[in-house]
């Protein structure tokens, strides 16, 4: 079982309103919902305050957070949009109502839910300022306390307001984390994994902009969610055996190549394609394609078929040759 509490909030009421935060909710939670394929994926709890007609406050936040990380499913995450704050006693997202920084629900209390948590892996996204204060200790700024099984991603530091894309509607942060979910952040297997999610929002984000924060206390990554392989897995199964070791060199002629040029067809002594070989040749330059292999000695791997050159794996290549001839995918 996995299961996500999205919240998102745009209204507040002594507060400044904000625009992006329900459309972010709305947007995690229906990426999460189901794996690429339309599999199912998190049971989703959906809770917006879009105006003052469904105002959030303080006391819904905590009890629908509490029962997030009441019991034990494999996933238990945790998503926010919308205003936080930090004073010198920790950190806070705020609820509709709040008027003064610590009226909303302390960062620490959720942190404390979920370290009591029996889920497997506890999972809280923040986008909101200040939210990389998650999992410090308080009174020792910098010192995190994230228990086993827990990962923390925030859209910034404790020092740092969180920004919306120009023209608002979304929060940068956001749109990055959607990104990463439905495919950008896969690896060659389709997983995507929190500590691919943060990479690839990292990498995004310029060295003078926000930055992400990730504190994780995991053995082993969970995927979040399966998005579309770049390469088809019977493909990527056939590593191993196109490579028996992971210095081999794959061997190429023209016979791999299916097009020829006039002057080519022309030349008696050109081999013609050899079908076996082309089929061949298609996976390897579906593999050329995501950096398992490339030529050797030759620009392209076309080059590398003409002049009768090699071709090699990558250090990619070799990574994910070893999980196939372990039989781990």
């Amino acid at each position: 079982m996995r299961k996500a509490l999205i919240i998102g909030i745009d209204y507040y009421e002594h507060a400044s309103q904000l625009t992006g935060c329900v459309n972010d909710a709305g947007a995690v939670s229906s990426i999460l919902e189901r794996h690429d394929d339309g599999a199912p994926n998190f049971g989703i709890r959906l809770i917006t305050a879009a105006d003052s007609r469904q105002p959030v406050d303080r006391g819904r936040l905590k009890d629908a957070v509490r029962e997030l990380f009441n019991d034990d499913p494999e996933i238990a995450l945790l998503y926010f949009a919308g205003h936080g704050s930090v004073e010198d006693t920790g950190g806070y997202i705020c609820s509709s109502e709040v008027k003064r920084a610590d009226d909303g629900l302390a960062v620490g209390e959720i942190v404390a839910l979920a370290s009591a948590s029996k889920a497997r892996n506890k999972i809280i996204v923040l986008d909101s300022c200040h939210s990389g204060i998650a999992g410090d200790r308080p009174g020792f700024q910098g010192v995190a306390e994230v228990k086993e099984g827990m990962t923390i991603l925030t859209a910034s530091t404790a020092e740092q307001t969180a920004k919306e894309v120009p023209g608002g509607g979304a929060g940068v942060f956001t749109r990055l984390f959607v990104d990463a979910l439905g495919g950008a952040a896969a690896n060659l297997v389709g997983d995507v994994t929190p500590g691919s999610v943060y990479a690839h929002i990292d990498q995004s984000l310029g060295q003078w902009a926000q930055r992400p924060v990730f504190k994780t206390n995991v053995k082993s990554f969970v995927s979040l969610r399966r998005a579309a392989p770049p390469i088809k897995l019977s493909e990527l199964r056939m590593l191993a055996t196109l490579f028996p070791r992971p210095d081999y060199n794959f061997q190429l002629d023209p016979a791999f190549e299916p097009e020829r040029n006039t002057e080519q067809r022309a030349d008696p002594n050109f081999p013609p394609p050899d079908p076996q070989k082309v089929q061949v040749f298609s996976v390897l330059q579906n593999y050329a394609r995501v950096n398992l292999v490339k030529p050797v000695g030759a620009p392209h791997m076309w080059h590398a078929a003409m002049q009768s050159k090699s071709c090699q794996l990558t250090v990619l290549g070799e990574h994910y040759q070893a999980l196939v001839a372990k039989k781990l995918i």
